[in-house]
Formats: structure tokens, sequence, C-alpha cells
């Protein structure tokens, strides 16, 4: 062997003795990378592993002084790249980190601890759709087995169907590889079918539990879910190995938002601005939780701290808008102008403009304008949310057909707790206003719109596709006393960490559940049931205006509107004739006029001692998540009860659509199948 030769058999067991003293004795690791580099200065793997160790010591200036040196010879190195990523994260330069990961993916297409990192970093900034692109990368590259080498080609594609396709034929075969049901469960969660997810992740972690990748999977599957608790389970888990990380940092205060920690939230979201400053849908989302905790003016701040960052982003300017106290200055409204009229502006961003720009024309009084505005967006919109109109008609009467007297008296028991207070209706109806009253009361608690009802009865119908029949809700005949009181029960328990007070009533004001009076009757019966009503057009036109971020898909149209309003006054006056007295209705209008009857007359209903502080209701500083927040920190809001008549001229398509409700909203219609016809 020649001398030569010994050398570099020296080196390389050196270099091994370095790579294997980094991760538990990192300072030893540091002193034999810097024994390396006397013997063989501006070695590049000697300087990285220096580097890594100086990072794992806590000195990540010493190692980011390092990386940049060593990139300045090794431009090309992939390593090189992510790892100075990961160590300008640790210093709180995200957006810098987001580079150096795009530059370390772009040199090494395969390289799947870069394609993780990228994906999470991109999480935080609420870029979703590149964290999805590179997460599916990441499967991808990860992928050694070449039977997953073409489906998981099909998921970094988007060729779901495909995917599906493949990983289940694959799974008949090797039902324990964890790979593959990782994979398939990415499926389903592009789908939609979030419960599919689930199972298949919570399978994946049973045969690994070590599986970061899949546990992070599953905790965002569980937020989707409205599981909160679980999914904060899972991702406290993730942070405790690595507590930077930023996108677990993002989940956990979307979670904590979704349960009302909003202290806990903004705390969160702060860390992640230290570390991503010049984020614009970071600042965003700050903006929410500020606004939702009652911080006005530090919210508006956030939202124009976004805007400043990213001129185009739409949703920032309707944030602004959707505070409605809010007030656009002339110079604004010309930057919204601009903005729209770029050709390469998202869809996304020209809804959000439009709804924004009606705002402030119509705050101007130019209605004509507004309303041109808002019937851009709502058409926009329309194409990417198709909502069929018929179906919901055919719902509702499949519940008038079930839910009989004799079907109700034949089912008594459910879950015997009164605790909750139910307010239905339809959005923009008064609702919160409803609900800052009562949780003025020294014993009610306000939560939020809980989707739990809504999310009980997709369960219960088993629907695994949009064009599937629902078993919901004739599959309730068949439910026992102990069923029914089971699932009462587990309503309760999964609503409780929403709870924050020792109230013994809290309120569940999600509009939506005037659909599943029926469910609710049977599960809780002492429940009390408020439908809070506003006049249709008032109702509907504001429904019209309003950018709903979920969930209200018959919105985006007046006479998807029309038919859904019908579709709800028809149905709730079966159930006032069925069940009569269970539900109690408020007119928002006579709310507004004679408030303090009113007011008397709601506590009574919920067997509730009046209270004054229910008619100073704007001093309750609650956190209040809807677009009506503001507002409902006012004494009471007269000014939108007739805001919809300045738009009477444009609201024909609305009155046809709305028919017997149009002038009978207020008294109990029988049902009848005229809205059938469509």
């Amino acid at each position: 062997m020649t001398s030569q030769q010994s050398s570099t058999n020296s080196l390389e067991v050196a270099l091994q003795h370095c790579a294997r003293l980094l991760e538990a004795q990192p300072a030893l690791a540091a002193e034999q990378a810097r024994e390396i580099l006397l013997a063989a200065p501006g070695h590049a793997l000697a300087e990285l592993y220096l580097a890594l160790a100086q990072r794992a010591l806590g000195d990540s200036d010493a190692a980011l002084q390092g990386l940049t040196a060593l990139l300045a010879t090794q431009p090309n190195w992939a390593a090189a790249h992510y790892e100075y990523g990961v160590t300008l994260a640790s210093t709180g330069s995200g957006d810098a980190a987001i580079g150096a990961l795009r530059r370390a993916v772009q040199l090494k297409p395969d390289f799947t601890d870069a394609w993780r990192a990228l994906g999470d970093h991109l999480n935080a900034i609420g870029d979703a759709a590149g964290a999805d692109r590179a997460y599916a990368a990441q499967i991808k590259a990860a992928t050694h087995d070449p039977r997953l080498l073409e489906p998981a080609a099909a998921l970094c594609d988007g060729r779901i169907a495909v995917a599906e396709a493949l990983l289940r034929e694959h799974l008949k075969q090797f039902p324990t590889d964890v790979a593959a049901l990782r994979m398939l469960a990415e499926v389903a969660a592009r789908l939609g079918r979030y419960s599919d997810a689930e199972h298949l992740l919570a399978r994946c972690l049973e045969l690994a539990p070590g599986f970061t990748a899949a546990r992070q999977n599953y905790a965002l599957v569980l937020h989707r879910e409205n599981k909160p608790t679980e999914a904060l389970t899972e991702v406290n888990r993730l942070l405790t190995s690595e507590p930077r990380n930023p996108s677990y940092r993002n989940l956990k205060a979307a979670v904590l938002v979704r349960i009302g920690e909003y202290a806990a939230a903004m705390q969160l979201y702060q860390s992640v601005l230290a570390d991503y400053p010049q984020q614009a849908k970071v600042w965003m989302s700050y903006g929410h939780a500020l606004k939702t905790s009652g911080q006005q003016q530090p919210s508006i701040d956030a939202y124009r701290r976004s805007i400043a960052l990213a001129p185009n982003l739409g949703e920032a300017y309707w944030s602004l808008a959707n505070l409605k106290t809010f007030r656009f200055a002339a110079s604004e409204l010309d930057a919204m102008r601009t903005q729209l009229a770029r050709s390469e502006i998202s869809d996304d961003d020209r809804v959000h403009l439009h709804f924004a720009i009606g705002k402030a024309l119509e705050d101007d009084a130019q209605y004509a304008g507004a309303f041109a505005q808002y019937a851009a967006g709502n058409a926009l919109h329309r194409t990417r949310q198709p909502y069929d109109a018929a179906e919901t008609t055919r719902n509702m009467a499949r519940a008038t057909q079930l839910f009989t007297r004799e079907f109700f008296t034949a089912r008594p028991g459910g879950a015997a707790d009164a605790d909750p207070i139910f307010i239905i209706g339809l959005p923009r109806a008064g609702s919160t206003l409803l609900e800052q009253i009562l949780a003025s009361h020294s014993e009610v608690e306000g939560t939020m719109e809980l989707p739990n009802i809504i999310s009980l009865a997709r369960e219960l119908g088993e629907r695994q596709s949009k064009s599937a029949e629902s078993k919901y809700p004739q599959m309730l005949a068949n439910l026992d006393a102990t069923q029914r009181r089971e699932l009462g029960e587990r309503y309760l328990e999964q609503t409780r960490i929403h709870r924050k007070t020792r109230a013994p009533f809290f309120i569940d004001k999600m509009p939506n559940n005037w659909a599943h009076v029926g469910l609710i009757h049977l599960i809780l019966p002492n429940a009390k049931i408020i439908d809070a009503r506003r006049h249709p057009l008032g109702c509907c036109f504001s429904g019209f205006k309003q950018h709903f971020a979920r969930g209200q898909a018959f919105s985006y149209s007046l006479e998807d509107l029309g038919h859904y309003y019908r579709d709800y006054v028809e149905l709730l006056a079966h159930f006032d004739a069925v069940l009569p007295g269970r539900i109690h209705r408020v007119i928002y209008e006579s709310m507004v006029t004679d408030t303090e009857t009113q007011v008397r007359r709601l506590l009574d209903y919920c067997g509730l001692p009046f209270e004054a502080a229910c008619l100073r209701f704007y001093e309750n500083d609650r956190a209040v998540r809807t677009a009506s927040s503001e507002q409902v920190r006012q004494p009471i809001y007269r000014d939108g009860v007739d805001q919809w008549q300045h738009f009477e001229a444009w609201l024909d398509p609305l009155k046809h659509a709305l028919g017997a409700a149009l002038d009978h909203y207020d008294a109990v219609l029988p049902h009848t199948a005229s809205s059938q016809s469509m």
C-alpha cells in the first residue's frame, strides 16, 4: 500500500468517525472535523460536518458562516444547500430557508429530506398547494419499492384515480405496507374522504409508530375532521421531537383557533412571523386571530401588512371589508381596481377583490357598481363550487316525510342534558347578535359555529361519494333509545373542548343545523333550539354579498338563495306542526325595533332569569368568529335592516325563487311540492 493510499484510508476512517459522533457527541465531532481540516484544508465534507456540529451545539451563526463559505466553493452541492436551509430555519430566517431548500431539490430531485423540509416551510407560509406538491415529491423520492414507483409518480403528477387504483391493488397483496397505506391516505385526503384517510393513517401508525410523516398527515386529517383534541395530541407529539418545525407550529395554531384558544394561537403565529416576517399569508392568519379576539386595530394593521407584502392578495382586502365597520380609503379602492385589472392574478384573488370592491362601492352609495361587483364575484366563485338546489329540496322532502308527530312520539329518550342552546337559521340572519345577547348572561357561554352535528349527520349517512345516495335521515328510524342517548352524549363530549367556563349552558350557533332539527331533537331532547329569522330579501342579499370561507355553496346565486330560504322556511314550518313549541323563533327586525321585549321572551324560552347585561351585550369582550364580529361589539345594529332596498332593482330572480316565503316568511307555511319543479 502506498503512503498516498494509506493517507486516503486514514482520512476516510476519520470522516466516518466524525459522522458517527455527530448525533450523540457533537462537541467531539467538531473537534474531529477541525483535526481533519488541519490535515486536509478545504475538505468539503469535513467543512460540512463542522457546520453540522456547530449547529447541534447551538452556534448557528458559526454554522451559517461555514456553510456560506462552503457554498462559495461548492455551489452545486445539494446536501450543502439543504443543510444551509435547515440552519437558516434554526435562526429564524424562514424565507431564506425556502430558497435554499428549493435549490437543494432542484439539484437533487430525489432528495427526500429536502422535499419534506420544503413542504413544512411552505405549509408554514400558507402555500398549501406548494406544500402538497413538495410532500408528493417526497413520497415519490422516498419510494424504493419498484412496485410503488408507478402510483407514487401518479400521485406526484396529480393523477389521483390512477394512483388510487394501483395502491388498492398493491395493498390486496401487501396489506401491511405502511408506505402504500400512507400514499392511499394521501389520495383519500385529496378527494375529501377524510374519514378513510384517518383510518388508513391510524393503521399505518399502529404498524409503524415512528413514521413521522404519517403522523403529520394524521394530525392534519384529524384537524380537518373536526377532532381538535385528537389533533392536538398528535401535533404536540410531533413538536416534542421538532419544536421549531414551522408546519407543526402552524397546524397547532390553526387547531387552537378552532377551539377558541386565541391567545395561545396568536403566540404561535407571532413565533412563525419571527421566522417568516415577509410572508403575507401568515400575517393574514394572524390578522384573523386578532379580529376574532376583538383586537380590531391590530387586525387591520396585520391585514395591511399582508397587502403591503402581496398587493395582489385579494383575501387580505376582503378580510378588511369583512370587518363590516371598516371603510376603504379612495387610494385602497384604486389599488384594488388596479389588481383586478391584471390578467395574471388567480381566480381566488379575483373573487375576493370583486367582493371587497363591492363593499367599498356600497359604502360610497354606488349601488349599481357594487351590485355588478358582487354579481361578478358570485358568478366566478359558483363556477368553482357548484351547487344543486334541487338536491337540497329533495332532502328536505325526505325529512318531512320521515319526521311525523307519530315518529317522534314513538322515540322518546336521548341524552338528558339540557346544556346546549342551538341557534339555527340562515347565515346573516342575526344569529351572532342572538348569541352575543345570550352569552352576556351569567349562565350561558358562547362558543362558535360548531360543525359537530353536521359531521354526525354525514357519518350516519355513510355517503361514499357525492353521487351516492345518503342513508340520512332515514336511518334515524333504526336507532334504538340507547343509540340515540349515546349519540347525544358523544356530541356533548366532543364539544366539551370549546367550553372554557363553568356556565351550565353553551351555545352552538351553526346556522346550517336547521336541516338537522330532527336529529337534534332525537339525541338531545332537552336542548333549546332558537330559529334566527330575517326578512328574506335582507337575509338572502346579505348572504349574496358575503364571500363565505366554506360551506355555503347555495349563497353564490340569487336563485339558489331563494330556493334555499324557501326550503328552510318550509321545513321549520313542518317542525312547528309536528313539535309545537319546540323551536323558539326570533325575527331579526323585531329584535332590532323592540329589543327588550324580544330579549325577555328569549330568556323565558331558555328558562333563564332576566339579566340587564343581556341588553348591554356590546360590552361583552368574548371572541366572535363570524362576519358580524365587529357589529355585535356595538349597540343594536339598525343600519343593516333595510340595506337590501338599495339593490331591489336587481333582486327579481330572488323574489321569484322565494315564492310564498317572500310575503309569509314569519308565518307557518305548509310544506308544498312547488319548489320541486325547478
